[in-house]
């Protein structure tokens, strides 16, 4: 019965831990991080502790979830969604030795559709350069094989 008490102890403070952790979009933001802007498709906040810890905080973060892209700038960490979770992108820049900024994006239309407007041009133009390659071929082979 002692053990009992003390697991349901237990389980008293550690669960409003868990549940009183922030996150915006599904995304577990740092605790000790101050908001600087939210609306309903970006935070930003600033935290002060170092890049890395930052890096590593998302990194475990995000570590079980499958296309998830990290790419490391000068300045600045990506952090990328190639799935259909509601959030596109996590940026960690360095502010300073102990400062770092956190903005996380929302998903949004207008960049799908442009990468798909990107993508939809350049196979196109593509096309274009070997149908000039494949005429200017032919037009040349065609005179040197006259019958």
């Amino acid at each position: 019965m002692k053990k009992y008490i003390f697991l349901i102890m237990a389980l008293f403070l550690i669960i409003p831990a868990y549940s009183s952790a922030e996150d915006f979009l599904g995304i577990p933001l740092m605790p000790e991080g101050k908001i600087i802007k939210k609306t309903d498709i970006r935070l930003e906040m600033k935290v002060n502790t170092d890049n890395d810890v930052v890096v590593d905080f998302y990194k475990t973060a995000l570590k079980d979830m499958k296309d998830i892209k990290f790419r490391e700038w000068k300045n600045a960490t990506y952090i990328e969604d190639d799935s259909n979770r509601p959030w596109h992108s996590i940026t960690i820049s360095k502010n300073g030795t102990n400062e770092t900024s956190i903005a996380i994006m929302k998903d949004n239309w207008t960049w799908i559709i442009s990468t798909l407007v990107i993508r939809f041009i350049g196979v196109f133009a593509v096309l274009l350069i070997l149908y000039l390659g494949m005429s200017f071929s032919g037009g040349i082979l065609s005179r040197l094989f006259k019958k």
